[in-house]
């Protein structure tokens, strides 16, 4: 996947920001049933918030890059416990 341009992250920030979080990670961390529900979200809606619940920076950042690479997602932002992300659907066949 190529990478995000400036711009393009931009668009998709300004986009996200009505955006709520739809998946929120539990006590149990990063399970199956959780990258299955943003599997789910991003074929959906392709731009989605996930609230991660860790106790540090570290931590979250490992949660965020493990959920990156296992759904295939791209990371627009980071803003505390909340991540949005952005995987363009291949059968929407649209730019966001």
């Amino acid at each position: 996947m190529p990478r995000m341009t400036p711009e393009l992250r931009r668009q998709l920030r300004a986009k996200a920001h009505k955006l709520k979080p739809v998946v929120i990670t539990g006590q149990a961390g990063i399970t199956p049933g959780v990258l299955g529900e943003i599997d789910m979200a991003l074929e959906h809606h392709e731009l989605i918030k996930v609230r991660v619940n860790a106790g540090d920076r570290e931590t979250r950042a490992e949660m965020t890059a493990q959920i990156c690479g296992e759904s295939g997602a791209e990371l627009v932002q980071s803003l505390g416990h909340v991540i949005t992300l952005f995987r363009k659907s291949p059968e929407r066949g649209r730019k966001v």
